[in-house]
């Protein structure tokens, strides 16, 4: 990932630093306990757990003979063990070592994640309570609609970002696994108890069938998690894009003060951080399809998975880290103008009165089809002439035989049209 979009935490968990020191933890806790069920002498794994150790150049330099990155890291530990190396990496395979510790990479990697989410998932409440009450124009395929507070609309996202914590934790859970099952998965060669040893010290799930390598559902689940995370990012930095267009400008991201909008135009106060946000979770989504395309490995094994895996997994999890700190960075310093809001609520002179006048024409025994016609052509003629929507229901002649005036008056400027709003707070956002 560019150092644009790197959080130094979640940057360090794909280091080769990092993937060699929980490799040295895995093979010296596979010989921990093959020493203790005499598998292998005591002396050897206190050797191996002594001196085991590594250097990332020479891993390396190894590699590039060796062409295999397992093999170059057990002959560079090796040197510094001694004799007893003869028992490091005793019984198993590359795939034990390199799939356990990609398991518990993914896990510290989403760890973090679940650390920002949960933020986002505080503020968005925040926030919801905080304009509980604002009202503003309800808004479908961009029209208006009937009218909503801000609150609510905040409390969609409040919700559907807790969702995500839940499929977050499902996925934590999918890919906390360990595999030490030996070649093909059959424990041929390794005593099934060092697998269940080894998950137990570190946390993970004991793998039920490897295979060879742990099942690649489970990481496909992960990524897709994240890459419907990816679109709840972007449904809100889309609705804030849309609301902070200057003809609406309802809402609008923090403008610091020596922030410039456009290299041409002073004026601008372009919200970047929402557009920002819209790329970066299409690029979180586009790891779904790979993901899935990793499940279908050829009989036991391959390695056609693993070069996805090396740059989606760091890529993927880092930029999804960013996309939710700087997701909360808009939440906490969102600009909210009540002012506008109103000014726009009221711009179609009252017309989202309108499914109140059809319901009480209904009520007053009218089939539905006729109510809303009658209220129809009073709505097409405020739209069409820009006048107030009372000033021509007043003058319709059929809506007048069986509502009075000052029922319609009321109607339409109740102000009472989000008399549940308290309840949906009360028994819902608590």
């Amino acid at each position: 990932m560019i150092s644009r979009y790197n959080r130094p935490d979640i940057e360090k968990i794909w280091s080769l630093e990092n993937k060699f020191k929980i490799w040295t933890k895995i093979e010296c806790l596979i010989a921990e306990k093959q020493a203790s069920l005499g598998i292998i002498p005591k002396k050897a794994a206190k050797d191996i757990i002594k001196k085991a150790k590594f250097n990332v150049k020479e891993i390396e330099k190894i590699e590039i003979k060796t062409k295999h990155d397992v093999v170059a890291y057990i002959n560079n530990v090796s040197k510094y063990i001694g004799s007893s190396s003869k028992y490091f990496h005793f019984g198993v395979t590359s795939s034990d070592i390199i799939d356990t510790a990609f398991s518990i990479q993914l896990k510290q990697t989403a760890v973090i994640i679940r650390k920002n989410l949960n933020e986002c998932i505080k503020n968005f409440k925040i926030k919801s309570k905080k304009y509980k009450n604002t009202m503003m124009i309800g808004r479908s395929h961009g029209i208006h609609a009937e009218p909503i507070t801000f609150g609510l609309k905040l409390s969609s996202f409040y919700f559907e970002f807790k969702r995500n914590l839940e499929r977050l934790d499902q996925a934590i859970n999918e890919i906390s696994v360990c595999s030490i099952s030996g070649p093909v998965g059959t424990f041929n060669s390794i005593d099934p108890r060092v697998q269940d040893y080894v998950a137990k010290k570190l946390q993970l799930n004991s793998e039920d069938i490897s295979t060879q390598v742990i099942p690649r559902d489970r990481h496909a689940y992960f990524f897709s998690v994240l890459g419907i995370l990816a679109s709840s990012i972007e449904r809100f930095s889309v609705e804030i894009r849309n609301l902070q267009k200057t003809e609406v400008l309802e809402v609008e991201e923090n403008f610091s003060t020596n922030q410039k909008g456009s290299s041409s135009m002073p004026h601008k106060r372009n919200p970047v951080l929402s557009e920002n946000l819209t790329g970066i979770s299409r690029y979180i989504r586009s790891a779904v399809i790979p993901s899935l395309e990793n499940i279908v490995l050829w009989h036991e094994r391959d390695i056609s998975h693993s070069s996805v895996e090396r740059i989606i997994a760091p890529d993927i999890t880092i930029a999804t880290d960013f996309a939710l700190v700087r997701l909360n960075g808009i939440i906490k310093n969102l600009k909210v103008y009540p002012k506008n809001m109103k000014k726009n609520l009221n711009m179609l002179g009252g017309l989202h009165n309108t499914h109140n006048i059809m319901l009480k024409l209904i009520e007053k025994g009218l089939k539905r089809q006729l109510a809303y016609k009658i209220v129809q052509e009073s709505a097409m003629e405020t739209w069409n002439n820009k006048k107030q929507f009372l000033e021509v229901l007043l003058k319709n002649k059929e809506l007048n035989k069986l509502l009075k005036n000052k029922d319609i008056e009321m109607i339409v400027k109740d102000n009472n049209d989000l008399k549940n709003i308290n309840w949906i707070y009360k028994n819902k956002i608590k």
